[in-house]
C-alpha cells in the first residue's frame, strides 16, 4: 500500500503566482512542491527563532520586530516598512473556490476631512534668558545655579589657566598645571629617610667617616623591610642621576651599587619595576662616554680612569645578568629583550672599543652560553677581520709611543679579554680547561688551526693557548648549528 502524499500546509499556488509576477510562467508541478516544501521549512525557522527571542524578551505575544530579528539571525535579508506600533488590518479577496488571498488594506484618507482638520500647535521659539551666576561673590539659590553638593564637588576639579591640558597647550604652555587624582602620601619618615639616604650615597668626600656612612646607607636599602612606598621614588632618583651625570663616574658607580641593593633587599617586590629598573643599568653598560675627560691629566691617570670605567661597565652587566634571571619568570620579554639589545650594540662596527666590551658582557650575562653558542660565534670572524685587527694595530703604535697605558691598548685588552671570556663560558665549569691543559689535553694544530678559520686568528689564538681541548671542541662544534 502506498504511503499517502504529506499534505502541504503552504499552498502551491501561491508559489505560482509569485513565479508569474517574476516572469516564470512555466513550472511544472514538481518544481512546485519542491518551492512550497522549502517556503514550509523556511517559515518554520523564522517563527521558531522569532518565538525564542520573544520568550528572551519574557513576552507572549509576538511582536514585528521578532520576525526582523529572527531574519537578520538567520542572516536573511530583512522587512522593511514595517513597525510593531502599526496596526496592520488585513483584507481577505477571493479569487475562486478555495482560494483566499489576504493583502494589507489600504487606509482611506477623506482629504475634506484632513483639509478641515484644526492644524497641531506650532513649537515653541528659542529663547535666550539671562540670570544673575554671583552676586558680589555668593550665587542665589535659582533653579540655573549649581546647588551647594555639586559646587563641593566641582571644588576638587582643577582650576586655572592650566586645568585643561588641551587648551593650555594651544595657548602655548609646555608645562601646563595638573592636578592628579590621586595623590601617593608617603610618611614625613619616610621622606626624611629618603633625604638622608641621597645625601650618603652621592657624597663623596674620602673621608673614612663618610665612606662607612654611604656603606651604611647602601646596607639600609638592601635589609630594610619597609621601603615599598619608596621604590617608585628610588627607580625615579637612579635613572635621573644616571640620565643627568654620564661625565662622572663616581654618581653612576653609586647608582648601579643603590640599584644592586634593591635587588638584594628580599622584601621589596620589584617585578612591576623590572624595565625601568633595567634603563639607567643599559645606560651605564652601552653608553658611548662614560666619565669626563682631562686633557691635562697625565697618561697614568688617563689609563687609571678608562679601567675604573670598565669596571663600571661591567658591573652594570652583572646587574643586568641579575635582573634577567631574577624577573624572567614576570616578565617573559624582559631576558629577550636585553639580550637583543645588547647583540644589535655587539654587532654595530660604528661603536666604540668600550661599547662593544659592555655589550659582550650583558649579553653573556643576560643570554647565558647558548646566547653565545648561537648568537656571537658565527660573528666572530668578521669581527676580528674588521674590529680587533684595526684596534690591535692602533694598539701597537700607542704602546710604542706611550706605553702600556695607552688607551687603544686599553680597549683592545678589554675588548679582547670579554670576547674570551664569553667564549670560554661554553665549557661547563667542571670542565673548564686550565692553563696548563690539565683538562682534555693540548688541542692538535689541526683543531687550533679549524678554531682559527672558524672565529678569526686573534680570539682563536687566545682560546688555543689556554689549552682547553674541550672548550675547543665546543666552540668547534658549534659550526653544526642551523
Amino acid at each position: 500500500m502506498a504511503s499517502a502524499e504529506p499534505k502541504l500546509l503552504w499552498n502551491p499556488e501561491n508559489v505560482k503566482d509569485v513565479a508569474e509576477s517574476v516572469g516564470i510562467s512555466s513550472l511544472n508541478e514538481e518544481a512546485l512542491k519542491a518551492l512550497a516544501q522549502d517556503v514550509e521549512y523556511r517559515i518554520g525557522q523564522v517563527i521558531i527563532e522569532a518565538l525564542r527571542l520573544m520568550r528572551a524578551a519574557r513576552r507572549t505575544t509576538m511582536t514585528v520586530n521578532d520576525v526582523s530579528l529572527a531574519l537578520r539571525v538567520l542572516d536573511a535579508e530583512p522587512l522593511y516598512g514595517y513597525d510593531s506600533t502599526r496596526p496592520l488590518r488585513f483584507g481577505e479577496a477571493s479569487l475562486g473556490p478555495g482560494q483566499p488571498l489576504f493583502y494589507i488594506e489600504d487606509e482611506e484618507v477623506d482629504f475634506e476631512k484632513l483639509i478641515n482638520a484644526p492644524l497641531p500647535r506650532v513649537p515653541r521659539d528659542m529663547s535666550l534668558t539671562a540670570h544673575w551666576l554671583a552676586i558680589e561673590g555668593v550665587q542665589p539659590s535659582i533653579p540655573q545655579n549649581p546647588t551647594s553638593a555639586e559646587s563641593r564637588s566641582h571644588e576638587l576639579l582643577p582650576k586655572g589657566p592650566g586645568a585643561n591640558p588641551a587648551l593650555s597647550a594651544l595657548a602655548g604652555n609646555d608645562n601646563p598645571s595638573m592636578v592628579p587624582s590621586i595623590k601617593h602620601i608617603v610618611s614625613k619618615e619616610l621622606i626624611l629617610y629618603f633625604d638622608k639616604i641621597q645625601t650618603a650615597i652621592l657624597d663623596d668626600n674620602p673621608d673614612e667617616e663618610v665612606v662607612r656612612l654611604r656603606q651604611a646607607a647602601l646596607g639600609s636599602v638592601r635589609d630594610d623591610p619597609g621601603l615599598h612606598q619608596l621604590i617608585p621614588y628610588f627607580i625615579n632618583f637612579i635613572m635621573d642621576r644616571v640620565t643627568h651625570n654620564l661625565d662622572d663616574t663616581f654618581t653612576l658607580r653609586q647608582m648601579m651599587e643603590l640599584t644592586n641593593a634593591l635587588i638584594e633587599n628580599k622584601t621589596l617586590f620589584l617585578d612591576p619595576y623590572a624595565s625601568p629598573l633595567s634603563a639607567p643599568v643599559l645606560t651605564c653598560l652601552l653608553s658611548r662616554k662614560l666619565g669626563a675627560d682631562d686633557p691635562s691629566s697625565s697618561p697614568a691617570a688617563a689609563a687609571a680612569a678608562l679601567r675604573e670605567q670598565y669596571d663600571l661597565r661591567q658591573l652594570a652587566a652583572s646587574l643586568v645578568g641579575r635582573i634577567a634571571r631574577k624577573y624572567a619568570a614576570s616578565n617573559t620579554l624582559l631576558r629577550p629583550k636585553l639580550t637583543r639589545t645588547c647583540l644589535k650594540y655587539f654587532l654595530d662596527p660604528t661603536k666604540p672599543p668600550a661599547v662593544l666590551c659592555g655589550a659582550i658582557h650583558g649579553l653573556l650575562e643576560a643570554g647565558g652560553p647558548e646566547a653565545v653558542r648561537v648568537l656571537v660565534l658565527r660573528n666572530l670572524k668578521p669581527f676580528d677581520e674588521q674590529l680587533l685587527q684595526p684596534l690591535r694595530e692602533k694598539s701597537g703604535a700607542g704602546a710604542v709611543s706611550s706605553g702600556s697605558s695607552s688607551s687603544s691598548a686599553i680597549d683592545y685588552q678589554m675588548l679582547v679579554n670579554g670576547i674570551v671570556h664569553a667564549v670560554a663560558s661554553l665549557a661547563p665549569p667542571a670542565e673548564q680547561g686550565v692553563v696548563d691543559g690539565a683538562q682534555g689535553g693540548a688541542p692538535s694544530e689541526a683543531e687550533v688551526a679549524e678554531l682559527k678559520e672558524w672565529i678569526g686568528p686573534i680570539v682563536g689564538g687566545q682560546i688555543s693557548a689556554s689549552g682547553n681541548r674541550r672548550l675547543v671542541s665546543a666552540v668547534l662544534d658549534a659550526r653544526n648549528l642551523g
